[in-house]
């Protein structure tokens, strides 16, 4: 009999496995919804921020939402801020503007006027033919070549030097007019003729007036914001609709630069048919400063969020995502089922080594994998539990890759607490979980939420209560798989099962509290 990893079948999954990976235009056909109801909310006409970890979906669910919302013919602009990490304020906030209405470009001058007909384009993006007719070609040429200009000139402005002096000579010329006449005689004896002459003299005079100014591009981006307004207004007669403007990884912006970019687009949007959806990491995010005027977009009033956390709080729910993911592969690869190459032990490692997060589910299936087919034996026909511990140990120093990438101003102080977590867990008391009282309000809280964020540390319980601790609440989290699998493996360890009723005991361990005073 063939062992189903020998297969062209299961050669094919991992193929669209490893393609999975990583958003990207064509990957919104493999797009499984999260949560029912979440990609309505995501083409909605509301602002959105979109919450999420690393590898959650976040970008996959806003590509989609742009697919299925240019199939339908709405104008979007997709744009992953990646691409200006490190960038000062004004200039990101320039470069992004450029980039966006270069996507507005494109768009109009692609999906906007491309008939049903031309399908080398729709079905290679979209899998389908647009629901509403093509628009007017003159009318879209006409505002695609008006974005142009403004494009041109937010780039000579990128590429000038802010607040530098300049001096502007201005001269004036005043006119003066003097006149002189006289009368000469001339002719025959007995006639006369008389002639008159009258000279003017023309003086000029030149004054010159000197004025200094500083040049901003800040006060440029404001002046011109009344015509950036205009040009959706605009938009939206031609479209008969509205636009949307995916804002995708705000995170990588600069923190204190992100409530500025996020407020100039939503005054843009504000009123002038344009939606806003923004992806980010929760606390590596700040959309909104309070105060006089507020700065951003304050959730609840300006806009909604869109939570896709499916943390290890929710193991069942996350696990059934994860799984349905996984089966999307199999059966589009004609491999029977899920159950025919992994244990359930195996799964529920997965389950726990992912944190929750998709890619990382995949990523780590894939290397899962490989170790089954080298154990060799005669019990390579599925995957273990212990290919996956093999596989997460391994994932470790991609986890810290993206890691170092996504904190460039703050890591040593995230790594040093880190590794006091690791340090309290492993060494201390010899577990997987810790517990973090819920009304503790420091900088070190809030690196531990960070943490999370960064998918190092896992919440699995938002309410446990303590012995002897009458009147707190605790939440429970969880020490990344990576930490004591693989080949940092701790064989004594004792482990935690928090996903299950009977380990409702273990977790309410004092020991467990992290920076308890006593």
């Amino acid at each position: 009999m063939t062992n189903i990893f020998e297969t062209s079948e299961m050669e094919q999954m991992l193929t669209r496995v490893e393609e999975a990976a990583r958003a990207t235009e064509e990957g919104v056909k493999h797009f499984i919804e999260p949560a029912p109801g979440t990609l309505r909310r995501a083409t909605s006409k509301r602002h959105h921020i979109v919450f999420g970890r690393r590898g959650s979906g976040k970008s996959s669910l806003l590509r989609k939402a742009a697919a299925d919302l240019t199939i339908d013919r709405r104008p979007i602009a997709y744009v992953n801020l990646e691409a200006f990490k490190g960038h000062s304020y004004p200039d990101v906030l320039l470069s992004v503007l450029i980039k966006t209405l270069t996507e507005f470009e494109t768009w109009l001058n692609s999906a906007a006027i491309h008939p049903p007909s031309k399908t080398s384009f729709w079905q290679k993006f979209f899998g389908t033919t647009p629901t509403r007719s093509s628009f007017n070609k003159k009318d879209t040429e006409k505002l695609a070549e008006r974005i142009h200009k403004e494009i041109e000139a937010l780039t000579r402005e990128l590429h000038r030097t802010d607040e530098a002096q300049l001096t502007v000579k201005s001269g004036a010329q005043l006119n003066e007019k003097d006149s002189a006449s006289g009368k000469i005689s001339a002719g025959a004896p007995g006639a006369s003729l008389e002639i008159s002459a009258t000279t003017e003299v023309e003086q000029r005079n030149t004054r010159e007036i000197e004025e200094k100014y500083t040049r901003s591009k800040t006060d440029f981006l404001h002046r011109h914001i009344l015509e950036y307004q205009d040009l959706f207004h605009v938009l939206g007669g031609l479209s008969g609709g509205d636009a949307y403007l995916f804002l995708d990884d705000l995170y990588h912006i600069r923190r204190s630069d992100q409530a500025n970019v996020v407020d100039y687009f939503h005054r843009i949007a504000k009123d002038h048919s344009l939606w806003l959806k923004v992806g980010s990491i929760r606390h590596r995010s700040r959309w909104y400063i309070h105060g006089d005027p507020p700065t951003g977009i304050k959730i609840g009033d300006d806009a909604d969020e869109i939570d896709l956390d499916l943390t290890l709080e929710k193991y069942s729910l996350a696990k059934d995502f994860l799984v349905r993911i996984l089966s999307s592969f199999a059966n589009e690869a004609s491999v029977k089922s899920i159950a025919s190459f992994i244990t359930d032990g195996a799964l529920d490692r997965l389950v726990l080594a992912s944190g929750g997060v998709a890619r990382d589910f995949l990523s780590i299936f894939r290397r899962s994998v490989d170790h089954a087919r080298e154990r060799g034996g005669g019990n390579r026909e599925k995957v273990g539990a212990e290919d996956v511990n093999i596989a997460a140990g391994e994932y470790d120093s991609t986890k810290r890759d993206e890691f170092k990438r996504d904190t460039l101003d703050d890591t040593s102080t995230l790594e040093d607490e880190f590794q006091r977590l690791r340090k309290f867990c492993l060494d201390e008391n010899n577990t997987n979980c810790f517990l973090l009282d819920k009304e503790l309000r420091s900088r070190d809280v809030e690196q531990i939420h960070e943490l999370v964020d960064l998918k190092l540390v896992h919440l699995v319980r938002s309410r446990v209560t303590v012995s002897g601790r009458a009147g707190r609440i605790y939440e429970a989290y969880m020490l990344d798989l990576s930490q004591y699998a693989g080949a940092r493996k701790r064989r004594d360890l004792v482990l935690v099962e928090f996903w299950k009723s009977s380990s409702k005991e273990d977790l309410r361990k004092r020991s467990l509290i992290y920076g308890a005073v006593d």
